[in-house]
């Protein structure tokens, strides 16, 4: 699979392109600013964007009204089409976000529920009660999502829904060539949906990339040959910033080993979860770290340990917003991109990541684990890296002859005597292949 060797960038586009928040039904082709970003992904070494919800919807873009047709305020079909074409021929694959759980109270059955009641042929397409009310004093009642009546539950195990569905998914598939989608909300999508799924994106492309929404408990529960082959890891997002926090390393190395320790007790072994260290419904991990120091480091663990990384456009520059300011404070309109520091040593950790198979496919083990350092080693057949992590403005010298006798710095290129022990800079990643 294409992904486990991929570097994401997600790019929430009616944020991204300066949409207004409510759906003005103005067609405008906003989203031919991506075109202007492609050279600064490939730059830093994207080779997957994972667009957050491009579909036709009545505010924010989870709230569809059509699966068949992008956003107005971002422009036409034809507009994005050109994206993904242009996207393609510069060798970075396309990712939608699928919503299936639930739509907008715009979604064109949904209205038509509203108008005709129980008459209505798609009154099963959703989870209706005639003789209840809803906070919007529709004169019915329905499920929505987590009690937010604006987003309406789909009724997924409805043969028609399924099959509206699958088509919208093959329509984006054949018209627009599409990669892959991301799930939202996949723990809470219906199993029996997700096998069926499955089997209809592979009949589509083998290729056929599915990645869920996962927050935390059992992974494995969706995640497996017959659903979808990768979701979210929020149990080493939350891992990387908490750890570097509370310079505390043994608990994102905890999270790390029971995950992909190089032992039976690896209980995702085998797989390819994404990694990200912000997206757009958390705080950006500039505002959430308490030293800007540590910046660098997450973005360092991010590139080395198992897993998908996931950049958040304009956090790869360290701009900052907080989540209780808002979602669209976490979603904003950035014209240009911007490359600093930060965004070069992202870059190096990107070319050393797609230089190495120990990093893209290697088991994990812990090494030395101490509050302010970590170092793990990262294995495949022949190849094996040691990435050392120190968390203080202090530097500290390890030794790790046992392992070889030089090794060779995978950022700077120089060569490291290993004999007389290896000195960690403050706050500093290494990688050192051995």
């Amino acid at each position: 699979m294409w992904a486990k060797e991929s570097i994401f960038y997600q790019i929430f586009p009616l944020g991204f392109c300066g949409a207004p928040e409510d759906n003005d039904q103005v067609i405008h082709s906003r989203i031919l600013k991506v075109e202007g970003w492609i050279p600064h992904m490939k730059n830093i070494g994207v080779d997957a964007v994972y667009f957050s919800p491009v579909f036709e919807s009545d505010r924010h873009g989870y709230d569809t009204r059509d699966y068949f047709r992008i956003d107005c305020r971002l422009g036409s079909n034809e507009d994005f089409k050109r994206v993904c074409k242009n996207l393609h021929e510069a060798g970075i694959r396309v990712v939608l976000d699928g919503v299936f759980n639930h739509v907008g109270r715009g979604f064109w059955a949904f209205q038509d529920v509203l108008k005709n009641r129980e008459n209505s042929v798609y009154k099963d397409w959703f989870f209706v009660d005639f003789h209840g009310d809803s906070n919007y004093k529709d004169g019915l009642w329905y499920e929505g999502w987590e009690g937010h009546f604006d987003l309406v539950k789909l009724n997924l195990r409805n043969l028609e829904v399924k099959n509206h569905i699958f088509e919208a998914i093959k329509m984006w598939k054949e018209d627009f060539a599409i990669d892959g989608l991301r799930l939202d909300v996949a723990y809470l999508l219906d199993h029996e949906f997700l096998h069926e799924l499955r089997l209809f994106t592979e009949g589509l492309d083998p290729e056929f990339f599915l990645i869920g929404e996962m927050l935390f408990g059992d992974y494995g529960q969706i995640v497996n040959d017959g659903m979808l082959q990768s979701c979210t890891n929020y149990e080493v997002y939350k891992g990387i910033y908490s750890s570097l926090n509370d310079v505390n390393l043994f608990e994102i190395s905890y999270s790390l080993n029971r995950q992909f320790g190089n032992n039976a007790s690896g209980i995702y072994n085998g797989k390819n979860l994404m990694t990200f260290v912000d997206n757009h419904d958390v705080s950006r991990i500039a505002s959430m770290l308490k030293r800007k120091e540590h910046l660098p480091l997450a973005y360092g663990m991010l590139f080395t340990i198992p897993g998908i990384p996931c950049l958040y456009y304009g956090s790869e520059w360290g701009i900052e917003g907080d989540k209780k300011d808002g979602d669209w404070k976490l979603r904003p309109n950035i014209e240009l991109p911007i490359e600093n520091d930060l965004t070069k040593l992202i870059k190096s950790f990107a070319k050393v990541r797609a230089g190495s198979k120990a990093i893209k496919y290697g088991t994990y083990e812990n090494v030395l684990i101490r509050n302010e350092q970590l170092v793990y080693l990262r294995s495949f057949e022949q190849e094996k890296v040691l990435v050392l992590v120190n968390a203080i403005s202090e530097p500290f010298q390890v030794d790790l002859s046992r392992y070889a006798v030089t090794g060779r710095d995978l950022l700077s290129g120089a060569e490291i005597n290993m004999e007389q022990g290896v000195v960690m800079p403050p706050y500093s990643v290494q990688c050192i292949q051995i």
